[in-house]
């Protein structure tokens, strides 16, 4: 399967342009949302919860279409307490021409303890993707990740997906890089995500990192969360951090085994906006 491009030229102006940045600061015990700038549709609000602060992104577009352009950038201050996450799953559609783009950067100060949990992204046949997360911690901070992609909307009878999807991480202790990934799935995705040393026939993927002074002693923990898990999983820790790697051919059951994993790591529900 290929996949065609339409070479015709896409104006500028009818492509969405969003970015939204905030600082986080814990004062007097309490983490707030400061300085927060919005623009292009890109929206964030913070629920009461009962710990720490909850940021809810929010897309007003309703997704993500070729050409499309969406920045996230978030300084959290020392001794913070954090989850981000989305109000929904993200949609990425099919792309005419140029690849949507979307940059994630989050610094993280000393003491401060941030979870960057959204929900699904969601790639429609012809969607192109380019993804970037950016995340610089402190010797004594610490970031919970989760990050899970569906591979097609199967309930509409996309058996088969054309596409492209590129995904760049970087994760910086004290200016130090200590875990990269590039992942590129190009043209006929379907068939890549079918060879068995791939995805064995995969539609979803999850990958969930914790990176912090006491991520190697959990992975015990983690394993026995996900001995019952309804999908493929491996568990492993190095270096101060733990790392899962989670795939089925059915979403809902790696959405399952991440909500399990989430409850059992967090000691709480995952967030509000998940249920």
């Amino acid at each position: 399967m290929t996949l065609n491009h339409v070479t015709a030229h896409v104006p500028s102006y009818v492509r969405a342009v969003g970015e939204l940045r905030a600082d986080f600061q814990c004062v007097g015990g309490r983490t707030s949302a400061m300085n927060v700038f919005e623009t292009g549709g890109l929206r964030l609000r913070c629920p009461r919860v009962s710990q720490g602060c909850e940021g809810v992104l929010i897309n007003t577009g309703g997704g993500v279409a070729g050409g499309d352009k969406a920045s996230y950038d978030f300084d959290i201050g020392p001794d913070a307490h954090l989850t981000l996450t989305t109000q929904s799953a993200e949609k990425i559609y099919r792309a005419q021409s140029d690849p949507a783009q979307i940059d994630v950067a989050l610094r993280i100060g000393a003491g401060a303890a941030v979870e960057w949990l959204p929900q699904e992204t969601i790639l429609f046949d012809g969607a192109r993707l380019q993804r970037r997360l950016d995340m610089d911690l402190e010797e004594t901070s610490s970031l919970t990740l989760l990050e899970s992609v569906v591979f097609g909307r199967m309930a509409m009878g996309e058996t088969e997906l054309a596409g492209s999807f590129r995904d760049r991480w970087r994760i910086r202790r004290n200016r130090r890089l200590i875990f990269a990934e590039d992942m590129r799935i190009d043209a006929d995705m379907t068939g890549v995500l079918d060879r068995p040393a791939v995805g064995a026939g995969a539609r979803a993927s999850a990958v969930f990192l914790h990176v912090a002074p006491d991520a190697q002693a959990r992975l015990g923990e983690i394993r026995a969360s996900l001995a019952n898990a309804p999908c493929e999983w491996g568990a492993s820790a190095w270096n101060g951090m733990a790392l899962v790697r989670l795939l089925s051919p059915s979403p809902e059951k790696v959405r399952a085994a991440i909500t399990s994993l989430l409850q059992s790591f967090r000691g709480r529900d995952a967030p509000r906006v998940w249920q």
